[in-house]
């Protein structure tokens, strides 16, 4: 009794670890791309030199309709996960029934991976194919290495990643709200939209395990090359 008891927090816990990992993935997905296009659609359209207005207008419909089609790209992503999760496990289940001996054999494999002798593994073995969802569960997990996906991970890694990147998005446009002159907006907006870029980059390279300084470089000098390119193109056609 108490041994299952053990085992049900050691799945909750990795169960909270994956989530968690997950939630900032989707952050930093989110983030990423709401800091950078709405950031070089601003400085584009100051290089065309429209009014604050429009540039406000114009940031605001860029981030509603790449909210949702981000948010979207990740409710797909996740339910693609779940559909994936689901055939291997409908085809293990299959293969146990059809096809026993070469799924005994291949749970022995698993073993001779963590260099257990024929003798050692013989009873592990059996406990484990004398019940045929323990079975499945032990294939899934050792030969496929897939977890068992969250129900409700498509909607909250939808609704996450929408989110972010209407936050990430209000960052480049917060200057033309309360700045009317499109030049001065354009340098407070560079200013602080680099420096969220800087920090953003810093905490994802925390979670990713690059280098912090260059993680905060990577981010802001893909940001700012975008913002760039969008500004000279304007002032080129304009």
């Amino acid at each position: 009794m108490s041994h299952s008891h053990a085992g049900g927090g050691h799945s909750h816990h990795q169960e909270h670890h994956f989530r968690s990992t997950e939630a900032v993935r989707d952050v930093v997905i989110g983030m990423s791309d709401g800091l950078t296009v709405p950031f070089a659609l601003a400085a584009g359209l100051s290089g065309a030199h429209v009014g604050t207005s429009v540039v406000v207008l114009a940031g605001l419909a860029e981030i509603a309709a790449g909210s949702i089609a981000m948010g979207l790209g990740g409710y797909l992503a996740a339910k693609t996960d779940a559909e994936h999760y689901e055939n291997e496990l409908q085809r293990e289940i299959r293969e146990t029934r059809e096809l026993p001996e070469k799924e005994k054999a291949e749970v022995e494999e698993v073993f001779e991976g963590f260099g257990l002798t024929k003798e050692q593994m013989r009873p592990v073995v059996a406990t484990i194919i004398a019940d045929e969802k323990r079975w499945v569960d032990f294939m899934m997990k050792f030969e496929l290495n897939l977890e068992a996906p969250d129900p409700g991970r498509a909607a909250r890694s939808a609704s996450t990643i929408a989110v972010s990147y209407i936050v990430g998005g209000l960052i480049p446009l917060a200057p033309y709200f309360t700045i009317h002159e499109l030049d001065r907006a354009l340098i407070a907006s560079v200013a602080v939209t680099l420096s969220a870029l800087c920090v953003f980059g810093g905490v994802k390279a925390r979670f990713t395990g690059i280098p912090i300084w260059r993680g905060a470089l990577q981010t802001t000098l893909i940001g700012g090359v975008a913002a760039a390119a969008a500004f000279s193109i304007a002032r080129l056609f304009r």
